[in-house]
């Protein structure tokens, strides 16, 4: 039978490794702790309880033993914005509504069955079901990812986001008007403790530090700047309601129904830096505002932001 391998270093330190993954993986605890059972958890390399404790720097192993709704993804001809390419990565404007990769509820259509159509060749590091995927975009929002064709190229730009040496950037639509020019947001996040398909800030969740500058105001709503220092799980969404100014559309963490002219909710990665694995070059790149985002602005009484 076939198995997935997910690969974690610890980062922070925690009193039960089945609550450090349940936090830290789409894995939900009780099914870690069969998975411990039955022996597919491996910590340093050994396998472990339940309660073993976590500390920083510690290698964790899980194998996944496939389901009927883990089968390989198959190609599939679906359009992709292609910002940049060569013989290591690409990176790609990815729209909004589009799932990264496949997983229960998502099998096909995703970014990743549109990847296999189109490239002759995507890095296996990452597993079979994620082929290429260095870093996530969630399904609600538009914007750039860089996906890596071979694993030397995976393995480089896997690290420089772990080392938050790759920088991403979003604007977003919130709601209210912020006190401040601009400020930070340092507060951990993790799985929801009741709802477990939603994020939020807790006490044992994961670093999680977001950057943020105003652009421009609009009396009742806000544009922003924000820039990601770590990437959590709706690491943006999660913060922006947490400081009581959701992103518009963000029907999920707490925002009304999207309005002005809004397809879901105001939030686009609109620029990717990072150094080319092969090369050492400083790489950056900018993508647009969907068509909706910039219709919002315009009834707002706004301009396009530069760039």
């Amino acid at each position: 039978m076939r198995t997935e391998t997910i690969l974690l270093i610890a980062e922070t330190e925690a009193s039960r490794i089945d609550a450090y993954l349940a936090a830290n993986t789409d894995l939900t605890r009780s099914k870690l702790q069969k998975l411990i059972k039955e022996g597919a958890v491996a910590l340093n390399g050994k396998p472990c309880r339940a309660n073993s404790a976590v500390r920083p720097g510690d290698a964790i192993r899980i194998l996944i033993p496939e389901t009927d709704e883990d089968r390989l993804p198959e190609p599939e001809d679906i359009p992709l914005d292609v910002v940049y390419e060569d013989d290591d990565l690409a990176v790609i404007n990815k729209p909004k509504g589009m799932v990264v990769h496949p997983a229960p509820g998502n099998p096909s259509g995703t970014l990743v069955n549109a990847l296999l159509y189109r490239f002759r060749t995507l890095s296996g590091a990452g597993g079979e079901i994620r082929p290429g995927i260095v870093h996530r975009i969630d399904r609600l929002t538009s914007g750039l990812l860089v996906v890596a064709k071979n694993d030397a190229a995976h393995e480089a730009l896997a690290r420089q986001f772990s080392a938050h040496t790759a920088h991403r950037e979003y604007l977003c639509l919130v709601h209210g008007n912020l006190k401040e020019d601009s400020g930070t947001v340092d507060a951990p996040i993790g799985r929801h403790k009741t709802d477990r398909k939603r994020m939020a800030v807790t006490e044992d969740g994961r670093r999680a530090v977001t950057h943020w500058r105003v652009l421009e105001r609009f009396g009742t709503e806000t544009l922003l700047d924000v820039r990601l220092e770590t990437g959590r799980t709706h690491q943006i969404r999660v913060h922006m309601a947490y400081i009581k100014h959701p992103i518009l559309g963000d029907e999920v963490y707490g925002s009304p129904a999207p309005k002005l002219g809004l397809n879901g909710q105001a939030l686009h990665g609109y620029r990717l830096t990072f150094t080319h694995p092969r090369t050492g070059e400083t790489m950056s790149f900018t993508a647009p505002l969907p068509d909706d985002f910039r219709t919002a602005l315009h009834r707002l009484g706004g301009s396009e932001p530069k760039l």
